[in-house]
């Protein structure tokens, strides 16, 4: 039975490749070596972790791999063909906020190309598939950043005044979003638009109605649109009471455009899931192509349980002074043998059974 003797990343790697590989997705795997030049270009798309550099034996600086989407876009030509991957790769980073090397497992897939609704929606569905394959207590929430620069750049050009209003509406900071607001000279008109995006998150429906009023012209309506059309496909899924729209979502706007979402497991603090469209980031490293895709943080799994058992052994044996030891060995072999779970103690305190064998006295 190997579900029995796999780690839960280890079992959800192994779901997630089988999912990938059913919708045409095909391994793509990565040198653990690759030139720096193509990470310290694009720092920021590595969520602002350091790389890990040393020099090669001809003194070429190499990079101990940061990123795999990187390594995809660079190895991708342009066409309208699609380029359709997934990936079971390690990564290496230097943290942000310990300065320590960390070791990041991730899973996920990419699709290069001439992008269209379809591949927004499948992407979309296969992340909402891929939470669900962890747990059955999972939330995606998604986004558009489109509609979010629509709205700003309709307030203001302004761009440090836009990258402190995404900030404070990446925190949903209503105070922060104000001090901004204030120190930049907006109307009181124009942050209480920016408010509303404070508070639209939850269910589809409810939140497409209450930006609506913003979403009247230009970029902001073309966005709009687009996430409307997402949204009525998902309706019809078996993942439509999972999925919530929040704009607190926001990747950095210098990568990304278009759809952006973010899952997350019950019991699990941070997000296990990250992706998005990112055809800004493909223009940055010269190619004309669209592109969306997502990682799952299978890392972020280890000692997680999807549900805790209903017993922590399925044989409690109890025995004492007077029960002889190798009675004891004998008894727990012959129990193991037919396939039980078996503790042998002096106690029943604290343990949860299934079956009690009563060897005290004897």
């Amino acid at each position: 039975m190997p579900d029995k003797v796999l780690k839960e990343e280890e079992r959800v790697a192994l779901e997630l490749r089988s999912l990938y590989k059913k919708y045409g997705y095909l391994p793509y795997k990565m040198s653990k070596f690759e030139e720096y030049d193509l990470y310290v270009a694009n720092k920021e798309f590595l969520i602002s972790d350091g790389v890990i550099t040393f020099n090669d034996t001809d003194g070429k600086l190499l990079a101990l791999k940061p990123d795999v989407t990187l390594s995809i876009i660079r190895n991708s030509a342009d066409g309208k063909a699609k380029r359709k991957v997934y990936y079971d790769e390690n990564v290496y980073r230097i943290s942000a906020k310990t300065k320590q090397f960390k070791e990041i497992k991730q899973v996920g897939l990419e699709c290069i190309g001439d992008i269209d609704g379809y591949d927004v929606f499948e992407t979309v569905c296969l992340a909402a598939s891929s939470l669900a394959l962890i747990s059955d207590r999972y939330v995606l929430d998604v986004s558009h950043l489109g509609i979010l620069l629509g709205v700003l750049n309709g307030i203001s050009l302004d761009a440090a005044f836009k990258k402190e209003a995404m900030q404070a509406l990446s925190e949903k900071n209503p105070h922060g979003l104000s001090d901004v607001c204030n120190r930049y000279g907006i109307s009181k008109e124009n942050e209480e638009k920016l408010a509303v995006f404070l508070y639209a998150h939850g269910a589809p429906d409810t939140v497409l109605k209450a930006i609506a009023p913003l979403c009247k012209k230009g970029e902001a309506k073309e966005a709009y649109q687009q996430l409307k059309e997402l949204c009525k496909l998902l309706s019809v899924t078996e993942y439509a009471e999972y999925v919530r729209l929040d704009f607190s979502v926001i990747n950095d706007m210098n990568y990304y455009n278009g759809i952006v979402f973010k899952g997350f497991i019950d019991g699990i603090a941070e997000g296990v899931l990250s992706g998005g469209r990112y055809d800004k980031l493909m223009a940055r490293m010269g190619r004309n192509s669209g592109a969306i895709g997502f990682a799952v943080y299978t890392d972020l799994l280890e000692g997680f349980q999807t549900a805790k058992p209903d017993k922590d052994v399925d044989i409690l044996l109890l025995y004492d002074e007077k029960t002889p030891i190798l009675a004891v060995v004998r008894a727990v072999d012959a129990l193991v043998k037919k396939g039980n779970s078996v503790s042998a103690q002096k106690s029943a305190e604290g343990l949860r059974y299934g079956q009690l064998v009563d060897m005290r006295g004897r």
